[in-house]
Formats: C-alpha cells, structure tokens, sequence
C-alpha cells in the first residue's frame, strides 16, 4: 500500500516537473524551428521567456520568413515585437511583396505597421487597385442649375507614401472639391450634362494624389443628375427681401406723414389760440379808447352796427348755400 502511494507522488512529482520544464523550455517548437531549417538555440527561447516575449510570436513568423527565402533574423521581427509591432502582419506582408514583385524591404515594413496601417492590406492594394465611390456632391452652375455628382475613384497604394501620406478621406475631399470648381465654371448645366468626362479630366489634372498614400489611376464618373434652380430659387427671395424693405420702407414713410399731419394739426390749435387771444385784446383796446378819448361813442356805435351787419349777411349766405345744395339733391 505504502509502494503504491509512493509510486503515485513519485508519477505526479514527474508530472509536474515536466510541465513546469516545457512550458519554461519551449522544446516542442524548438524542434519545429530545427525542423524548418530555422536555426535558434533552446537558450534564445528561454531569454525570449525571460523578455515576456511569446516565443511562438517570433519563431512561427520565421518559419514562413524562412521558407518563402526572406532572410530575416530573429533579432529583427523581437526588436518589432517588443516596439508593439504586429510581427505576423508584417512577414506575411512581406512574402506578398515578394510575390508580387514589390520591393518592400523590412524596415519601412515595420515602420507602416507601427505607424498604425495595415501593412498586408496595402500590399494587397498594390496589385489589386481599389475603387474607392464618393458621396453625392452638389454644385452649381453659372445659370444657377444645380447638378448633383458620384464619382468613382480608383486608387492604388503608394508604399513610398504610406508613411505620413493623407488617406481616403483626403482624396475624397479633393475629389468633391475638383467637382465642385469644374461644375461652377461651366456656364449652363447642360455642358457638365453633354461632357460629365470634362470633370473627370479637370480633377485628373489637378493631381489630387499629391502627399496621399494612394495614386490614383482613374476618376470615372458614375452619377449625374439635375437637381434644384437654385438661381430662381435665390431671384425669389431676393424679390422678397426687396418687396419688405419696399413695404418696411412705406410704412415709415407713412407714419413720418401721419406724425407731420398731427404736428401740422398741433400748430393750427396753436395758432387759433393766437388769434383767440389777440382777439381778446380787441375789446380791451376799445374801452381803452374810449375812456382816453380816441374813441367816440358814435364811432362805437357804427361799429358795433357794421359787426351786426356783416353776421347777418354771413347768416343769410349760409342759409342761401343751404338751399341750393338741399334743391340740386332732390
């Protein structure tokens, strides 16, 4: 009993110690590595261990670096690895490099990649140009029709420039704008109608690619529609701008003359008073007159007899156009 439990420490004991040696000492892919023709000491797995480097990050990259003929060392993609670098990505994209007949050496390699661009992609972009379509671009021409665009850009990846270079969002910018000036230089819609390749050759010109990780080979033009008379849209709300100011224009014309007439009203009272009250003076005047003597009462008296006089005639000259007005309504 004592031999059998010694006997299952003893295995377990092993065990362990086994596991703890291959997962320190990774010999299984050691031997992948001798197998492929890599060639990598036990000692360097283990200070790859000590770096906290995967050592299966290094090693299975350099299997196929090896075999696809790169040349590269195991100090090269672990100084990658250690910078954040994505060391599969970066062989992988260098075999398809390779293949494609691109050259593309390791370090601007890793620098795309650590500059935060798929490395890979851009490759694959290098053989196969991509189509990048841009939105609907409106514009107007000189008559005042708008005409919407889309066009169709096809690009392919600048290596050269992929470091630093501006991406689609730049060449989709310039797109618009070389749409937008070719457009609004056209004097009717209709030229852009009967030659939508007159913009394609207009942007072309302008060489939109430049500082862009991309060069483009063609600017197609996919969509051309017509779109609103922005023009009389515009006329029309000049038009109304105009009529309010016009109307905004005599009503203060109208309450300038509404204050003048009341002004002009105001100074008739005034006036009245004037006369009102030089009229009171009169009678004063009179007896003035008459107490110093410069005045008789005779003198008085036909004045007094002139004044009934005239109101009596003013009397019967009222009554008189009374008449007639009442005859010439019957």
């Amino acid at each position: 009993m004592d031999l059998n439990i010694s006997f299952l420490l003893t295995v377990a004991v092993i065990i362990i110690a086994v596991s703890v040696f291959l997962s320190f000492f990774p010999v299984m892919l050691w031997i992948s590595a001798i197998a492929s023709g890599v060639k990598i000491s036990i000692i360097t797995l283990v200070a790859m261990r000590l770096r906290r480097v995967t050592p299966s990050r290094i090693v299975n990259p350099m299997i196929k670096a090896t075999k696809a003929g790169l040349g590269l060392s195991i100090n090269q993609l672990e100084s990658h690895y250690l910078a954040g670098g994505n060391v599969d990505r970066v062989v992988n994209a260098l075999i398809a490099a390779q293949r494609a007949n691109i050259n593309l050496e390791f370090e601007r390699a890793a620098a795309i990649d650590l500059a935060g661009r798929d490395v890979l992609q851009a490759v694959q972009m290098s053989v196969n140009p991509r189509v990048i379509e841009t939105p609907i671009v409106a514009a107007m021409a000189k008559d005042g029709i708008e005409v919407k665009v889309r066009a169709r850009v096809t690009v392919r990846a600048n290596i050269e420039r992929l470091v630093g270079g501006a991406g689609e969002e730049t060449i989709i910018a310039r797109v618009g704008e070389g749409i937008v000036t070719t457009v609004g230089s056209s004097a009717t819609h209709k030229d852009v109608l009967e030659n939508p390749d007159l913009i394609s050759r207009t942007v072309l010109g302008k060489g939109l690619d430049a500082g862009t990780a991309f060069e483009i080979l063609s600017i197609d033009i996919a969509d051309v529609d017509v779109g609103k008379n922005i023009g009389a849209h515009l006329q029309t709300e000049q038009a109304e701008a105009d009529k309010r100011i016009a109307q905004a224009k005599a009503e203060e014309r109208r309450a300038m003359a509404v204050a003048q007439e009341q002004e002009m009203k105001a100074r008739v009272v005034e006036m009245r008073a004037l006369v009102v009250e030089s009229e009171s003076q009169v009678p004063l005047a009179m007896a003035e007159a008459l107490k110093s003597g410069k005045l008789g009462v005779m003198d008085y008296m036909n004045l007094q007899n002139i004044e009934a006089d005239t109101q009596m005639r003013g009397s019967i000259g009222k009554n008189t156009d009374a008449g007639r007005t009442d005859h010439s309504e019957s």
